[in-house]
């Protein structure tokens, strides 16, 4: 097991990222070269398969958290209908927005191991992407790139984190993993240091947020899909480590 640095795990530094021009994105310089064979393989098959969003800093994060909590940004039920977070008590305001966006400091985003993608051949003209799973269920858009996702993502190291409820985030077919690296950073990620990452920064929710630090780590970090073996058994083609 290597040593992960508590800064680059919880989105405080990017000294792990590399950002690309085409597709546009950042990832772990251990992700691009399974991700671009997953992106050439795609191609083959009649995807453009594109990041709509890659490595996220916690800064960013901080930004989409604390817009939700106090109703600058829509936020959604985990039945993806609009909510009013204004009438909700603070623990009700938490609750609602960790079905859909991640703690900040407890994003998988922030390892660069993870990726929202869609087909961009798919798109019509003028489509506005909403990110939401009617988008990739039967007759949606990018029905046809998430079957095949679902039967070519453990070839090159990726996986889906949130193919189903499990009392956390809600299932999102758009967000794929790579499962070697991913694994060990969910690992590393202990209550202790998500904590410490909310007590430096300025994070909506204030005490009542850092009271339920254990159980919202649980349920909404470590309570996701486990990767089958053949996707963690991917041999990673870049051997840098996070120091």
């Amino acid at each position: 097991m290597r040593r992960l640095d508590a800064h680059e795990l919880t989105g405080r530094s990017s000294t792990h990222i590399q950002r690309l021009e085409e597709p546009s994105c950042a990832l772990h310089v251990e992700v691009i070269a399974p991700f671009l064979e997953l992106r050439a393989a795609a191609a083959q098959a009649g995807f453009d398969l594109v990041p709509v969003s890659s490595f996220r800093d916690f800064s960013r994060q901080q930004f989409l958290w604390n817009s939700k909590y106090r109703g600058d940004r829509e936020s959604l039920d985990r039945r993806g209908q609009p909510i009013d977070m204004t009438a909700l008590a603070p623990a009700e305001r938490i609750e609602s927005i960790l079905c859909w966006s991640a703690l900040p400091g407890a994003s998988r985003h922030h390892w660069g191991t993870d990726l929202d993608v869609y087909d961009r051949a798919a798109v019509p003209e003028g489509y506005e992407l909403q990110l939401v799973p009617a988008e990739y269920a039967p007759g949606g858009p990018f029905a046809a790139l998430h079957d095949w996702l679902s039967e070519h993502l453990d070839r090159y190291g990726f996986y889906r984190p949130y193919q189903r409820d499990l009392g956390g985030v809600s299932p999102e077919p758009w967000h794929i993993s790579y499962a070697p690296l991913a694994s060990e950073c969910l690992q590393a990620l202990s209550v202790e240091i998500l904590r410490q990452a909310l007590r430096e920064g300025d994070v909506e929710g204030g005490e009542v947020l850092l009271s339920k630090v254990p159980e919202l780590h649980e349920r909404f970090a470590r309570r996701v899909e486990v990767p089958p073996t053949s996707a963690l058994a991917h041999e990673l083609r870049d051997h840098r480590r996070m120091v």
